[in-house]
């Protein structure tokens, strides 16, 4: 998890965020919510400067489990409605709610005023229902949310005016085929972006799609891309792009992103990498290119040298340079490599030199096994 070292009030929520939702897209899973509260305290204490003058009056003493809307289970600040068959979002939840739970329903449209009054709400889980509509306004004066899960849904494209200061959204596993100009404008403080499984393609990522982003993790995964997409948020330091339709990897494809540090190749039909793709990306830590296509180690990672983790296993590669990985000059290399994984390719490791690892931890470091077809 990267963050930048601005002293601002959203950091430690940011901090929580990384350790919670950075990483790969994985099967569903539902929010555990009460143990998502257990740091929620952490939260409360780091939002934004906005809350100082209206969050002070709230009295956890105070809760009335007659407020509670039916089919839902309340306790102070959380609203659970998960599981209960809701087809639309309950009707009267309390005012001074900042989390609520609506995951495993089958609501399939959210209306204009299903959040009206909701002004503390800082995390709004969606997951695993059936929407396909929601509202141009139903987020509006939603000022304090951060955490927006709408993944598994139905939904065909972004939600117009999502809130503005979110910094979590997901959409993973919906229809979504295309990404508009201007889909996440004024969302200046969105920190993670999950779009995987979606039907979306190179196409349908409009010019200006991303416009205004600062985002750090943007994972779309499991997708239709043929390419790396060219118009991503410069700022970005992690991008998961496993299980798409990339067949290769040019010099153009990361000048705009410098500041990656993971980036997520895997599972694509990858057979050629351009010399000098990686040199625009010179503080990256981690490359996955395992399960491609490629006949030969890529150009250019001995020049990288704070790469720690590299997986080429699942490939064709059927021969090994002894500076494929390691500079020439070992003062050059800043971090030695903790992992380099090699195995279920043809090459044949005795056949590789033994200071071709020179730059590695130790023997654990690199996986080389045997070739099985």
């Amino acid at each position: 998890c990267f963050t930048d070292q601005s002293p601002n009030k959203t950091m430690r929520v940011f901090l929580l965020l990384c350790l919670l939702a950075l990483g790969n897209a994985k099967p569903y899973q539902p929010i555990n919510v009460m143990e998502f509260m257990r740091n929620y305290d952490v939260m409360m204490a780091d939002s934004s400067d906005e809350d100082d003058d209206e969050d002070d009056d709230d009295d956890d003493d105070d809760y009335d489990d007659e407020n509670c809307p039916p089919g839902c289970n309340c306790s102070p600040r959380v609203v659970q409605c998960s599981d209960q068959g809701q087809i639309s979002v309950p009707e009267k939840i309390p005012e001074d709610t900042v989390i609520l739970d609506l995951q495993n329903n089958d609501i399939t449209e959210i209306m204009e005023d299903d959040f009206k009054g909701l002004h503390k709400l800082h995390g709004l889980f969606l997951i695993n229902n059936k929407i396909s509509k929601i509202h141009p306004k139903a987020f509006r004066n939603m000022d304090h949310l951060r955490l927006l899960y709408l993944s598994y849904n139905m939904l065909t494209e972004i939600p117009a005016n999502l809130p503005p200061n979110v910094i979590e959204l997901r959409f993973h596993e919906n229809k979504i085929n295309r990404i508009q100009e201007n889909a996440f404008k004024g969302l200046r403080k969105l920190h993670v972006l999950e779009l995987g499984a979606n039907p979306l393609t190179n196409a349908g990522i409009e010019l200006g799609a991303f416009n205004g982003l600062s985002s750090l993790y943007i994972g779309i995964a499991e997708a239709k891309l043929t390419a790396v997409p060219k118009a991503l948020p410069s700022s970005i330091t992690e991008l998961n792009l496993d299980y798409n339709k990339i067949s290769k990897v040019e010099v153009e494809d990361f000048i705009r992103y410098k500041n990656l540090q993971r980036l997520r190749l895997g599972f694509n039909q990858i057979k050629f990498v351009e010399n000098g793709s990686f040199v625009t990306i010179p503080n990256v830590r981690e490359i996955h290119l395992d399960n491609n296509r490629l006949k030969k180690i890529p150009p250019g990672l001995s020049s990288l040298r704070y790469l720690q983790v590299i997986f080429l296993h699942g490939n064709k590669i059927s021969s090994v340079g002894v500076n494929d990985f390691c500079p020439i000059r070992p003062n050059v290399k800043k971090n030695l490599y903790t992992g380099i994984s090699l195995f279920a390719n043809p090459v044949k490791y005795w056949d590789i030199q033994p200071a071709t690892f020179r730059c590695v931890t130790g023997r654990r470091g690199v996986q080389l096994g045997n070739f099985r077809k």
